[in-house]
């Protein structure tokens, strides 16, 4: 899942300037997006009046959908650089090719993690022969200075570690989370869980207080720490918590992201991060006048054009502390 935004604008994110050092309950109303085919997904990252949180700088939720008469997922081969993306599902698959070679069909509650590094390419689609239901979040994560030129790679892991307790089972997609870790590669501080809460459920999570968090509602309605969060929505909840009450009156399921707030400010573009305009911009003409973000074979049809950059300097202000 990608930024097809034909009129994307560049995006300051991350510093700490932008951090809510102390607990609060900021909550954030989605954009509605078309997506290829038949989808359409709620973007809550980034967002009007919030960019990142900790590393998580792009969270997308779609479904449930019908598309038992619809294409489905359609998103033509396209470039990343700097980043991670991390797709979870609750219904449905997706196909996953990449520019290197790698083919996976990514089911609920299994983890496709992409690791661009300095430049890679890849396409998701709904199988021809698809589920009814899709439902689904496609995020991405920041790479930190020391790792955004590592190798591309990709990563699908089908067994994840759980975290329980009555009435709450929670699915640890990406770093670690009361003492129970992922096998995705992270590299930064970080945590993504998928909570899933049984009706009359009323429990709490141990938090991280050097970790600033949101929670994504993927289903059903359930209060977090007071605040009811309906589907589609996400609740920015700050830094500085030990722990997260949790209450649902009937079945909901929520995805918990957090982690160390991401201190280098970034340029965020279409389907790169960067650190600089002229370095994204350098990106947009790579993608469409040479072979740095490879080929996706496979894939019958043409690849994402680029948008047009807009113009003028977009730079971060440096480092904050």
């Amino acid at each position: 899942m990608s930024n097809l935004d034909r009129q994307s604008t560049p995006s300051l994110c991350g510093g700490r300037g932008f951090v809510a050092a102390e607990p609060v309950r900021e909550l954030l109303s989605p954009r509605r997006v078309k997506l290829g085919g038949s989808t359409e997904v709620r973007r809550l990252l980034p967002n009007l009046g919030r960019r990142m949180v900790g590393a998580w700088a792009f969270v997308d939720h779609y479904g449930p959908d019908d598309i038992a008469d619809e294409p489905g997922m359609q998103v033509p081969p396209h470039p990343h650089m700097g980043l991670q993306t991390v797709s979870w599902l609750h219904e449905g698959e997706v196909l996953h090719r990449d520019s290197t070679g790698s083919l996976a069909t990514i089911r609920p509650r299994e983890l496709g993690l992409m690791t661009s590094g300095r430049a890679i390419s890849h396409s998701e689609e709904s199988p021809k022969q698809h589920a009814r239901l899709l439902h689904g979040a496609q995020l991405w994560v920041a790479l930190p200075d020391a790792h955004r030129d590592v190798a591309p790679h990709f990563q699908h892991h089908t067994d994840l570690p759980t975290v329980t307790a009555p009435g709450l089972t929670a699915t640890v997609i990406l770093g670690e989370l009361d003492g129970a870790r992922s096998p995705g590669t992270a590299y930064t501080p970080i945590v993504g869980a998928d909570l899933a809460l049984a009706g009359g459920t009323r429990t709490s999570l141990p938090l991280d207080p050097d970790f600033e968090y949101a929670v994504l509602s993927m289903s059903g309605e359930a209060q977090v720490d007071g605040v009811p969060v309906l589907p589609g929505s996400m609740l920015y909840l700050g830094c500085g918590r030990t722990e997260l009450p949790l209450h649902a009156d009937s079945d909901a399921g929520l995805m918990l992201l957090g982690g160390e707030p991401f201190e280098r400010e970034i340029v965020m573009w279409w389907n790169f991060i960067g650190r600089s305009h002229d370095e994204i911009a350098q990106a947009r003409a790579d993608w469409t006048q040479s072979s740095r973000f490879g080929e996706v074979k496979g894939y019958e049809g043409a690849p994402l054009p680029a948008p047009e950059l807009p113009p003028g300097a977009l730079k971060p202000r440096g480092r904050l502390r």
